[in-house]
């Protein structure tokens, strides 16, 4: 029985070990997807507004008040903002598919080092036992 619940754990992680390389790059890829769909909304809706304001006349102190309004809407120090996020949570997900990388390889090492422990006890409590009957022996013979 323990035997089969080892069989079956070390197949599970093996399956794990093999499989995470591909959940992460997909997971990786699925992200700059979202991205790249979220920045093609935004040209789209960028895009759609300016064709807006092109249709309309406006005086020169209605596109000044326009571009005041733009500014302060978009300041220069957010993009910069916006890209240190990006960074951190980056650095972020990378600790964690990382992590999930490690985990499964690092439970398939302790099962595999658990298990060699238990031959090594097996194997240092039969010296033991074979030294107390050479021990018994002796002293029946004495």
């Amino acid at each position: 029985m323990k035997l089969k619940i080892f069989n079956v754990l070390t197949v599970g992680l093996v399956t794990l070990a093999v499989l995470s390389p591909g959940i992460i790059v997909f997971n990786l890829i699925w992200g700059r997807h979202l991205e790249l769909v979220k920045t093609q909304n935004l040209s789209c809706e960028l895009t759609k507004i300016n064709q807006g304001y092109a249709s309309f006349s406006f005086s020169n102190q209605s596109v000044n008040t326009l571009e005041s309004l733009t500014q302060k809407k978009i300041p220069a120090n957010n993009f910069f903002l916006q890209l240190q996020m990006i960074v951190e949570q980056y650095k972020i997900v990378t600790i964690l598919q990382w992590l999930v990388l490690a985990t499964p390889i690092c439970i398939g090492l302790g099962i595999i080092a658990y298990d060699r422990y238990l031959v090594y006890r097996a194997a240092v409590f039969k010296a033991q036992v074979e030294m107390l009957e050479r021990l018994w022996q002796q002293s029946i013979e004495q």
